[in-house]
């Protein structure tokens, strides 16, 4: 059976969220620690990370979650073909409108991404070939539950693989980019919004007086520090609200799944000396300090992250 190009599913010039995991080929962790050949590929991680910084700065797609494990990383994106104006090549319509499609297409985003982090890693190995394990995956994602659900599982990742104990140890995700941006908040809330660690994140609250609750609702919001697509937040939940939620699920052990945190620790906001409800003090942290939510208001979602997803 012929397979379909990724066009025929996803169309680049309509608003759409995806769920993507990348994996590498050969046997190696070419990621992290390698136990086999003793070698340490960590600071890979960091070229994927700062990759992501460059795409996310210059792409029409927001990078909504991320995890960058040993073997394979996990990310959410969503596509933004509203958000582009593309000044310098105005007088070519024809080349305006192909360059735009590319910048909001996540293909042309994943091999991008692919191209550069295989090309510097062969060099590094002295190797050829491919580096990543033939064609990316990639899921679609239609509602807000859902997207709540599955950035919850990029998030709780490490913590799962037992890579880490608790949120702020994930090294590479976006939840751990999240906390040290709400810790630094709080420490100094005139600090700009543009140059705490995730920065080059999409807000994680939907503004619910000034956008439309739809995650997918359009309408440009062209981000204002230039590092990263649109200001525009994806969840209907503060992001001090979601990461209690995220600490309160890692918690609970599951029988398919290698870690958890330890019952016994004190919850997030106290081991990161943050005041979870403090009064709104810093409008440019996307929501940090806003509590409610109408996750929290029913409990149902929590529960069902909790028991089926995370």
């Amino acid at each position: 059976m012929v397979r379909l190009a990724r066009a025929e599913l996803f169309d680049p010039s309509e608003i759409a969220i995806l769920y993507l995991i990348g994996r590498v080929t050969r046997r190696c962790f070419l990621f992290g620690f390698d136990p086999v050949s003793g070698k340490n590929f960590d600071h890979r991680k960091v070229w994927i990370e700062d990759q992501l910084k460059t795409q996310a700065a210059n792409f029409g797609i927001d990078v909504l979650s991320m995890a960058i494990l040993s073997n394979h990383f996990h990310l959410i994106l969503q596509s933004r073909p509203n958000e582009f104006e593309l000044n310098s090549i105005r007088n070519d319509p024809e080349k305006v409108a192909t360059i735009r499609t590319r910048l909001s297409d996540i293909a042309w985003w994943m091999r991008f991404l692919s191209q550069n982090i295989g090309t510097r890693a062969n060099k590094e190995d002295r190797e050829i070939g491919k580096f990543f394990q033939g064609r990316y995956r990639a899921v679609r994602i239609l509602e807000e539950a859902t997207l709540l659900a599955c950035s919850a599982y990029v998030d709780l990742n490490l913590i799962r693989a037992a890579m880490a104990e608790t949120i702020e140890q994930s090294d590479f995700t976006s939840a751990q980019r999240r906390t040290e941006s709400i810790q630094v908040a709080s420490k100094n809330p005139s600090i700009e919004s543009a140059s705490v660690r995730d920065s080059f994140l999409a807000p994680l609250t939907i503004d619910e007086r000034n956008d439309p609750i739809e995650p997918c609702a359009s309408g440009p919001c062209a981000s204002r520090s230039g590092k990263r697509c649109s200001d525009k937040g994806f969840l209907s939940i503060s992001t001090l609200d979601y990461l209690e939620l995220l600490d309160e699920t890692a918690r609970i052990t599951r029988a398919d799944k290698a870690g958890a945190t330890a019952m016994d620790l004190p919850p997030i906001f106290e081991r990161i000396s943050v005041a979870p409800f403090g009064e709104a003090t810093h409008q440019s942290t996307s929501g940090y300090f806003r509590s409610s939510s109408k996750f929290d208001r029913t409990g149902c979602l929590r529960r069902n992250l909790c028991s089926r997803y995370c």
